[in-house]
């Protein structure tokens, strides 16, 4: 079992952070209250949360708790829990910006004044940012950044942050998908649908794949598709995309697509990626 303690600075990226550790596998909870640890140390023991790893995020929201905290890791680690501390720094001079571009007041500037909420809460964490296991500064950090840090950091062997690759075909004349992230004609392709032995199947049918596939075009075709799609979904997986639609269209949606995305799916499982495939307008 594993509980990490989120916390730091407000608007140092706890948010974009707990995000991360979603799509990690770690079960979330925001402003977590002082009072409550204890209780929920309790229920987490007895294995009632149904999960193995737990973040609690606790920052100047939840006041005073840094003796609860310091308290419930203790305890949790003489159950030999796992148990260790975040925390997210920045710079005062970028939080300020922060709070600017977002027209939010510090949740300590009781007066209006953000600088003076941030140097409190400064103040008031400075005790448990000693004490914390990982420091991350977000000061020069983007979105894409904090993230990357945080899969360094957090991934392992049970997340699930591999690149999932959704292939859809399609038919023109009945609209494009809507979450296409890549989007293939192959309508150059000769149309079955006026082959008369073959109009009435579709490209789930031998017959038809034999047609569709066994043209010299669409060999060459399939080859190209898989160098380029090769080269580029590991691309996507380090940017952090963690999902891929690819629609295969023609006319109709029973034929030329169907069996493409068919044999498509078949090259791209041999890469290792979780692959899920819709013939969306095949019954039509």
């Amino acid at each position: 079992m594993k509980v990490l303690i989120v916390t730091g600075m407000s608007g140092a990226g706890s948010t974009q952070a707990t995000k991360c550790l979603e799509d990690l596998g770690y079960f979330c909870i925001d402003n977590m209250p002082p009072m409550l640890l204890p209780k929920f140390g309790e229920l987490y023991l007895m294995n009632e949360m149904k999960t193995d790893k737990l973040a609690l995020v606790m920052d100047v929201r939840s006041g005073d708790f840094f003796n609860d905290l310091i308290t419930f890791m203790d305890d949790m680690k003489k159950a030999n829990v796992d148990v260790s501390i975040l925390f997210l720094d920045c710079s005062d001079e970028v939080l300020i910006n922060r709070y600017k571009e977002n027209r939010r007041l510090h949740p300590l500037a009781q007066s209006g004044n953000n600088l003076e909420g941030i140097r409190l809460e400064r103040q008031r964490l400075s005790p448990l940012k000693g004490q914390s296991d990982h420091v991350i500064d977000t000061t020069n950090f983007s979105v894409w950044d904090l993230k990357n840090k945080m899969i360094e950091l957090f991934k392992d062997d049970s997340s699930q942050t591999d690149l999932i690759v959704h292939v859809v075909s399609f038919g023109y004349k009945n609209g494009l998908p809507i979450a296409c992230d890549l989007l293939f004609d192959v309508r150059f392709i000769s149309n079955p649908f006026y082959v008369p032995e073959l109009r009435h199947y579709t490209g789930n049918d031998e017959r038809v794949k034999d047609y569709v596939l066994g043209a010299d075009e669409t060999k060459e075709f399939l080859k190209k598709l898989f160098d380029l799609l090769q080269f580029l979904l590991p691309l996507y997986q380090l940017e952090g995309k963690q999902a891929l639609t690819i629609g295969i269209g023609c006319t109709g949606g029973k034929h030329r697509s169907v069996a493409i995305a068919n044999e498509l799916v078949k090259q791209l499982k041999v890469l290792g990626y979780r692959i899920s495939l819709e013939h969306r307008d095949i019954g039509k």
